[in-house]
């Protein structure tokens, strides 16, 4: 059975410390961080893993200007870290192939050790589908993320074929989400109305009455709801992905809830929607700092002790993955957002949705 090294991380522990609790695990290795910006846990991320050396720090974002400003700024706290930026809009599957075929050219960056997927939307006000026609949250959170990963993924295996089995990392950077919600397998550009809905897909009212959204049967799209479901789907990538990766490679896939943190997340909220979420901030939800909202994907990442009873039997089913909140494996997670026939009908479906079947 997965656990971790440190049992008395927690909350209020910060990148920078666990980075450096497993240096090397970090130095001279091939590290890719999505939506890195100043203001966000992508860069705190990115700056934990700048700490100790690796031997390239690949940051990707939608903005060329942003992504220039964090490259300057990291280069500047930590003069010997060698960066590159990548370009891409993960909502976009066009997008997501070109920057895939850009990482795949580079002949001077043969492996990828460590990917961590930070990069998120929330909060879209109204109903959109993106350019390929899939609910944006879902397109940008799960899909693009998903895709990108299964493009560039020889370049992890070939990482994997020279580091302690479990040690090359996958790491989806999800939310509280998995803890209230399932899928929307029926409905996944929200078109019917949340009544309509099979039971188990149906949102927890109770949940979203106490974040603000009351009498929402009647509705069919929800912000929130939109972003839960994407959520979820980061789980499960993880999961499917084990079962593809771990005993045939020894690649690993978690994923983990940051926590709340203030960040531009929130970008696309109403003034209202905003006012609402500052004041479950202040009961509620508990804010962390930036830096603690980025060690959890650190430990995610790092901790060998999490490759342990990967695959095996655990309370009659097998485990094929955790989902780590407060740099500790959580329990909280609902059951479908962590079950292996859940994580292999998402499979399924983004095969469908890209139009293409991975193997490998």
């Amino acid at each position: 059975m997965a656990t971790t090294t440190h049992p008395e991380y927690n909350s209020k522990t910060e990148a920078l410390e666990v980075a450096d609790a497993f240096t090397a695990r970090i130095t001279g290795k091939t590290v890719l961080v999505t939506g890195v910006n100043r203001s966000g846990i992508g860069y705190s991320t990115a700056r934990a893993f700048a700490s100790h050396s690796p031997s390239l720090l690949i940051i990707t974002g939608r903005s060329p200007e942003k992504i220039e400003e964090s490259i300057d700024a990291l280069r500047a706290e930590f003069p010997g870290v060698d960066c590159q930026g990548l370009r891409v809009d993960l909502s976009s599957q066009r997008s997501v192939r070109d920057a895939a075929a850009e990482v795949m050219s580079w002949p001077d960056v043969p492996t990828i050790d460590i990917i961590v997927n930070s990069a998120g939307v929330m909060g879209i006000p109204e109903r959109r589908l993106s350019e390929d026609g899939i609910e944006l949250h879902f397109a940008t959170n799960h899909l693009g993320h998903w895709l990108f990963v299964c493009l560039i993924m020889s370049k992890v295996i070939k990482a994997a074929e020279r580091n302690p089995r479990g040690a090359t990392r996958i790491v989806n950077v999800s939310s509280a989400s998995p803890q209230v919600s399932g899928m929307r397998w029926s409905d996944i550009n929200f078109e019917k109305r949340n009544k309509d809905l099979p039971g188990d897909e149906q949102p927890n009212y109770e949940w979203f009455a106490m974040c603000g959204c009351p009498d929402i049967e009647d509705v069919c799209y929800v912000p929130l709801d939109g972003y839960n479901r994407s959520k979820v789907a980061n789980v499960l990538f993880g999961i499917a992905a084990n079962r593809r990766l771990f005993e045939r490679y020894g690649v690993l896939s978690l994923a983990v809830h940051p926590g709340v943190i203030e960040t531009e997340l929130g970008r696309n909220m109403t003034v209202e929607e905003k006012d609402m979420w500052a004041e479950l901030r202040k009961g509620v939800f508990k804010p962390k700092t930036l830096g603690a909202g980025a060690a959890t994907s650190l430990v995610a990442a790092l901790d060998p002790l999490l490759a342990q009873g990967v695959g095996e039997s655990q309370y009659g089913s097998e485990n094929w993955g955790s989902y780590l909140e407060n740099c500790q494996i959580s329990g909280e997670a609902h059951s479908l957002a962590v079950s292996s026939e859940e994580a292999e009908k998402l499979w399924g479906l983004s095969e469908g949705l890209v139009g293409e079947a991975f193997a490998w």
